[in-house]
């Protein structure tokens, strides 16, 4: 394996899924001219926007956020990820919250379905109930062997805070975590950066954790600060607040040395708990 340089795309996407495809094309674009070669767009990459809307373009949408994914990733040369995109049960009530993930050539290497549903009352007045309108995925997220790149862990956004999802993907072999978000503004303002550092420095992983960013309608408000962070928990690169990138370089060698310097994988004492 070789270094290479890895980019968390953050976007402000909306309720028009068109202008979000734009967005989303222009951002890759600009990622692939400096030399990245893993893309990751955030959750709800597509739409984010009223949830009856959603159910009722749901169908059309998920072909054309999986269309749209192999097109990019074959054009501009790239491994890409879909953070999070609604694909039907077919009740006509409710979706998956689904990641794809696509090697250069448009193959499908990983799917996942965000198994962790965000049903939270907010002490600034917001609401969340994800499990309205989302299905739960009941598969273990998944570890693929990018080609020539590293081993790549997915998950998506809610994950986050339940670490023994991260001990699964490193049992897996992984040693890049993909945490793609649409992370409120109120709690990403306090734990968004911590929880993304206590992930890469308890599994001495990469952390690739692309994000939404500003208002989309309105009291829905994303925190931004889409990251790449090492695996002894430094930041490499934060995308601040606008539509942008992170991007950093990636080094597995890197991942081998923290690990041997700092050995707490090996040290875990798991038939005690």
């Amino acid at each position: 394996m070789a270094d290479f340089l890895a980019a968390a795309l953050q976007l402000t996407s909306t309720s028009e899924p068109e202008a979000n495809f734009s967005a989303a094309e222009e951002q890759i674009e600009l990622a692939a001219r400096r030399g990245a070669e893993l893309i990751g767009l955030p959750e709800n990459f597509a739409f984010l926007g009223d949830e009856s809307k959603k159910l009722d373009i749901a169908s059309d949408l998920a072909e054309k956020c999986s269309r749209f994914l192999v097109t990019m990733a074959r054009r501009y040369q790239v491994a890409l990820l879909g953070g999070g995109f609604p694909v039907p049960v077919g009740d006509g009530q409710r979706t998956l919250n689904r990641a794809e993930l696509f090697g250069r050539d448009g193959q499908l290497l990983a799917r996942y379905d965000k198994i962790h549903l965000f049903d939270v009352d907010l002490p600034e007045g917001n609401t969340y109930r994800e499990s309205a309108t989302i299905v739960s995925g009941n598969i273990a997220p998944p570890v693929v062997d990018v080609p020539g790149l590293c081993k790549v862990g997915l998950s998506i956004c809610y994950d986050v805070r339940f670490p023994e999802l991260y001990r699964h993907l490193v049992d897996q072999g992984a040693e890049l975590l993909m945490i793609p978000a649409a992370f409120t503004a109120f709690t990403g303002k306090d734990h968004w950066q911590v929880l993304l550092q206590a992930r890469a420095i308890e599994n001495t992983a990469y952390v690739l954790a692309p994000a939404q960013t500003g208002l989309h309608y309105e009291r829905r408000q994303s925190h931004g600060h889409g990251m790449v962070i090492d695996p002894w928990g430094t930041v490499l690169a934060d995308a601040g607040v606008l539509q942008g990138a992170a991007i950093a370089p990636v080094d597995t060698s890197h991942v081998a040395r923290i690990r041997e310097q700092m050995p707490s994988l090996k040290h875990r004492k798991p038939s005690l708990f």
